[in-house]
């Protein structure tokens, strides 16, 4: 059998007659004859030593044919056979080209086809609703048409129309799908945005389509929730849903406490959410009560709506889940800022009472979880309710600092009596843990020892470390048992609660004291002085307000040591006595100064006492000194009954020595300059 290049050629009519096969086969038996005489040749030469000259050239000559011979069959193969080879295979090329454009216009058909087909179907499953069926066919057509797009990127008219047939049977699915919705929930939203418009919201739910439509099939809801999600809608439904949901039905309902959910039943209609309102005297919403009235919703939702699946077998999912995860933020937030932030406690005593929150917290989200609502095991809602230690102390001292602010800008006029039976209202504080026994022996030692000590010693006063009679303002004393009862709550608390009382009592000392001592130069603070406290009588209920809370400071911390969290070392609040001691008496000082500054300067209108012989000069002097036993009368008067005994008298005998030294003074001046002048007359004489 011939060659696939022989039977081209003799195809074609360009071989010759003798095929190419016979001459290479007949050269082949002269190239086996020569080589045979060509040997016995050499042998003959070179083994047998028989030279033979003239059978050399004739074999010579007989190679030089045979050579000529191949050359001439070589170019007729080169000449002929490849030209008509090169021929053959352009020939191939071209019948190729032709099959793939043949095979390219084959696809275009069979796209046309597909498409043609599934719009075919698109439009029998949307009569028929069935729509998960027309959004799968409306997905092939679309990718037939994306196909005839691509194809060699020739740009096709009949391209251009079925693209635009593909997008308007697109949304007139869409909107199909978004009548069926409309069908499946119902909103009935008030038009103004008062308090009372809340009770006109309703929401309608209906698992079986249109009303009175009994050819809807009951499994139309999956279908309708699918197709949505093959077309990339369902999330936007939702979403636009949630938003609505939220902002009508479920924040009131956190929000006010009178306001309550109620579901009702409707043959044709599903079930109906309504908002009532009832009688309550709540401020702010308890926690169960929210908890309730938002389950209650949220099942409803569940039972009719959100939870049935949708997806195929491997990825099936709830529609709770994607309400869940656009809603829950926003509504945990919302539970959080007018519900959980109102429901902590006031007193560390109802910390134990708020486990029942944290219960029903966990409950709530356990119930979310079950519904598909919720997905983690931790969320910000019960991580809040179960820090309530913390947030207890946060509310706590945020409380106690604007209580301690307003008592720091009240009245300072108002006062009370302190008297040496005076004592601050501590609470009973339970014993510091340890054993009894080792206490009570501890006890007992320590009385002995006492005991021996003070046998042959004087008894103590009563009064030994009390304050004396005095007047401070009321708001002082209200800031003091403040404080001490912030420390109480510091009993049974948390060591990070307790820590954080205590130095918000510390903090609130430190106000008082910025409050009360603005500037440090004494000069200011007398000018400060008289115009903030008005008289001498306000500047010395300051110094008693200082010096009262000083000594409540110095075993303020050790009465509450052994239930505070602290390192051994800490000062409490005896490092802040000095402060306030220097405060009331640098307070005190500098309105002495002012009192002595207006005492020198009425009896410098006296005319240093001379010539009191003038009637004139006479009735100045005399109006100074009068001027100025009306100015220690009142202060007398002013400060008698605010002042500790003993710095009172301090203070009006150290007026009445200013005074006393300055007449003195001009007196001896008087004096001095009259022995003068008769020394100096009678040198003269």
């Amino acid at each position: 059998m011939s060659s696939f290049v022989t039977e081209v050629l003799a195809s074609s009519g360009k071989l010759e007659k003798d095929d190419l096969a016979c001459k290479v086969s007949k050269l082949s038996r002269k190239v086996e004859e020569t080589k045979e005489e060509v040997t016995d040749m050499i042998n003959k030469k070179y083994i047998e030593f028989m030279p033979s000259m003239e059978g050399a050239e004739e074999l010579l000559d007989q190679v030089e044919s045979v050579s000529k011979d191949i050359d001439l069959l070589k170019s007729c193969i080169e000449n002929e056979v490849q030209q008509n080879l090169h021929d053959a295979v352009t020939e191939y090329a071209k019948l190729k080209q032709q099959l793939e454009k043949n095979t390219a216009v084959i696809d275009l058909l069979q796209h046309l086809q597909e498409f043609d087909t599934a719009i075919e179907e698109y439009h029998r499953a949307l009569q028929e609703k069935n729509y998960v069926v027309a959004a799968k066919q409306h997905g092939k057509a679309r990718a037939s048409v994306d196909a005839l797009k691509a194809w060699k990127d020739t740009e096709l008219p009949i391209v251009h129309a079925l693209s635009s047939e593909i997008t308007i049977q697109r949304e007139n699915l869409i909107y199909h799908l978004g009548e069926e919705w409309q069908k499946l929930a119902v909103w009935k939203l008030p038009s103004t945005k008062s308090n009372y418009s809340f009770l006109k919201t309703a929401l309608h739910l209906n698992r079986g389509g249109s009303k009175g439509d009994e050819s809807v099939p009951h499994a139309l809801l999956p279908s309708i929730l699918q197709a949505l999600s093959i077309q990339g809608e369902l999330h936007k439904k939702i979403k636009l849903f949630g938003q609505v949901l939220f902002k009508y039905m479920l924040k009131p309902l956190i929000i006010y406490p009178s306001l309550v959910v109620e579901v009702s039943s409707q043959p044709e209609q599903g079930a109906v959410l309504s908002l009532q309102c009832t009688e309550t005297k709540a401020e702010h919403p308890d926690p169960s009560q929210v908890y309730t009235k938002v389950l209650t919703v949220l099942k409803t939702l569940h039972e009719h709506l959100f939870g049935t699946f949708f997806g195929d077998q491997k990825n099936e999912k709830k529609v709770s889940e994607i309400l869940g995860d656009l809603i829950w933020e926003e509504m945990s937030e919302c539970i959080i800022r007018e519900c959980l932030v109102h429901s902590i406690p006031a007193n560390s005593s109802q910390l134990a009472e708020y486990s029942e929150v944290i219960k029903q917290t966990e409950d709530f989200e356990s119930s979310l979880k079950e519904m598909g609502y919720l997905a983690g095991d931790s969320t910000d809602l019960l991580k809040y309710a179960r820090n309530i230690n913390c947030h207890f102390a946060s509310k706590k001292c945020q409380d106690v600092i604007v209580a301690a602010r307003k008592l720091m800008t009240s009245e300072m006029h108002n006062t009370v009596k302190i008297t040496p039976e005076y004592k601050l209202s501590i609470p009973k504080l339970p014993s510091p843990s340890g054993g009894e026994k080792e206490r009570k022996e501890s006890s007992k030692k320590r009385a002995h020892y006492d005991q021996q000590s003070l046998e042959n010693e004087k008894q103590l006063s009563p009064n030994t470390l009390c304050l004396p009679v005095c007047r401070i303002s009321e708001s002082v004393q209200q800031l003091m048992e403040l404080a001490i009862q912030t420390l109480s709550e510091v009993v049974g608390s948390s060591p990070q609660c307790a820590v954080q009382l205590f130095y918000t009592v510390r903090n609130i000392f430190h106000l008082f004291y910025d409050v009360r001592s603005s500037d440090e130069d004494s000069e200011t603070c007398a000018l400060n002085t008289a115009g903030r406290c008005g008289a001498p009588h306000l500047a010395a209920i300051q110094h008693n307000n200082c010096m009262f809370i000083a000594h409540h400071l110095l075993t303020l911390g050790f009465q509450f040591k052994p239930h505070l969290p602290l390192k051994d070392g800490v000062a409490y609040f005896v490092d802040l006595v000095p402060g306030f001691r220097r405060l009331g008496a640098r307070c005190f000082v500098a309105q002495m100064n002012v009192q002595k500054a207006e005492m020198l300067e009425r009896l410098s209108t006296a005319r240093n006492f001379s010539n009191l012989d003038d009637e004139d000069n006479y009735s100045v002097a005399s109006k100074a000194i009068r001027q100025v036993i009306h100015q220690l009368r009142r202060l007398g008067k002013v400060w008698q009954d605010v002042l500790p005994v003993n710095i009172y008298c301090k203070a009006i005998g150290t007026l009445l020595n200013t005074a006393i030294s300055e007449l003195i003074n001009k007196i001896m001046m008087l004096e001095v300059g009259r022995g003068e002048r008769t020394f100096g007359s009678g040198v003269l004489l």
